[in-house]
C-alpha cells in the first residue's frame, strides 16, 4: 500500500479538504505528472483541478486524454475512500467521456460523484468545467474492487 495514502482511520476523521491535501501530489502517479490537484474528497464526492498547460494535444486545446485519466483519477480515488485500503483496492475498469467544448488555456475543474456503489463495483459521474463553469467533458468510470 502506499504509504502516502489515508488509513481506514483518517478517511473516516479527516476532514474533506484534509483528505485531498494527502491525496494530491502522490508521487509516481499519472496524477502528480498531469498536475491534478484534489480539492475535497470524500465517499460520495472528490473534486480537483487540472491545469491546461502541460496537458495539450498539437492542435493547443486540452488533450482528452488527459480529460478522461482525470476523470479515471478521480473515480479511483472516491473508490478507495469508500474501502478497506489494507485490504481492497480499485481499479477502473470502463471509463467512457463525451468532449462537449474545448479549453485553450487555464485550469479545469472536476467533480466526480458516485452514482452506484456496490460490493464489487462502483460507478462514477464524471463533469469537468472551465473556469467559466461551462461543462468540457462529460464521463462515466466503472470501478472494480478487488483483493490486494
Amino acid at each position: 500500500m502506499n504509504p502516502n495514502f489515508p488509513t481506514p482511520q483518517e478517511i473516516q476523521t479527516f476532514s474533506p479538504e484534509m483528505l485531498a491535501a494527502r491525496l494530491t501530489g502522490i508521487p509516481g502517479t499519472l496524477g502528480e505528472k498531469l498536475g491534478v490537484v484534489i480539492t475535497h474528497a470524500n465517499p460520495q464526492r472528490v473534486l480537483a483541478t487540472l491545469p491546461v498547460e502541460g496537458n495539450r494535444q498539437p492542435a493547443g486545446r486540452l488533450h482528452g486524454g488527459a480529460s478522461i485519466a482525470l476523470a479515471e483519477e478521480l473515480a479511483s480515488v472516491g473508490s478507495w475512500l469508500n474501502l478497506d485500503v489494507t485490504t481492497q483496492v480499485a481499479v477502473g475498469v470502463d471509463i467512457n467521456a463525451t468532449h462537449v467544448r474545448g479549453v485553450t488555456s487555464g485550469t479545469v475543474q472536476a467533480e466526480a460523484t458516485l452514482a452506484y456503489q456496490g460490493r464489487s463495483v462502483m460507478v462514477w459521474n464524471i463533469v469537468l468545467r472551465d473556469e467559466r463553469g461551462k461543462e468540457t467533458c462529460l464521463a462515466r468510470c466503472t470501478c472494480q474492487v478487488i483483493k490486494r
